[in-house]
């Protein structure tokens, strides 16, 4: 009989232990996602920072664009005032800031001086490397997102996942501006 007590307190005390392994692989995952959504947010942060300057530059260059200017004015204080909101509530105001933003900088080619001028071109350095640093932050949180998804998911994690309510977090698609303005091709042509 004793031997039995002791296969049973065994098993327990393995099953304990898984548990508290599966548990800490949740809240481990849970809070690499949110790491790595704060870089995100740190470089969205960084582009909307940026966007006065530009605004500031271009009008200097190029007062008759104001309409385009202030359509980014409104969707960086847009995408500002959604900064607490969660990743997928966030993709269509961050969107619309690549949008505009893409629309200035295709504006700014009707115009050499401003092209030419060394601010201009330090800031656009500058929103160059900061939506390279979105791009692969976003990339790197999505791959959190899907690994912490994949464990609440799956048997038998997603017993714990439902007991312990981990669910499923948010990817964070933006639309890539290296591939948003390329023209369909025509095949009748």
């Amino acid at each position: 009989m004793s031997g039995v007590v002791t296969v049973v307190v065994i098993v327990l005390v393995a099953l304990l232990i898984a548990v508290a392994l599966s548990y800490n692989t949740f809240v481990r995952l849970r809070t690499l996602v949110d790491e790595s959504w704060g870089d995100i947010d740190v470089e969205l942060s960084r582009r909307h920072d940026l966007i006065p300057y530009l605004v500031e530059t271009v009008q200097g260059y190029a007062a008759h664009e104001r309409e385009v200017l202030e359509l980014l004015v409104r969707a960086r204080e847009d995408a500002t005032a959604h900064r607490g909101d969660r990743p997928h509530d966030r993709e269509a105001y961050e969107g619309t800031v690549t949008e505009a933003l893409r629309s200035v900088l295709a504006r700014v080619e009707a115009y050499p001086d401003l092209k030419a001028s060394a601010g201009f071109l330090s800031l656009q350095r500058e929103l160059t490397l900061t939506e390279d640093r979105i791009a692969a932050a976003r990339r790197f949180y999505n791959g959190n997102v899907r690994l912490y998804n994949t464990r609440v998911s799956t048997f038998p994690s997603n017993l714990l996942a439902a007991a312990f309510r981990f669910r499923t977090r948010d990817f964070f698609e933006l639309q890539d501006p290296a591939t948003a303005s390329v023209p369909g091709v025509d095949p009748a042509g």
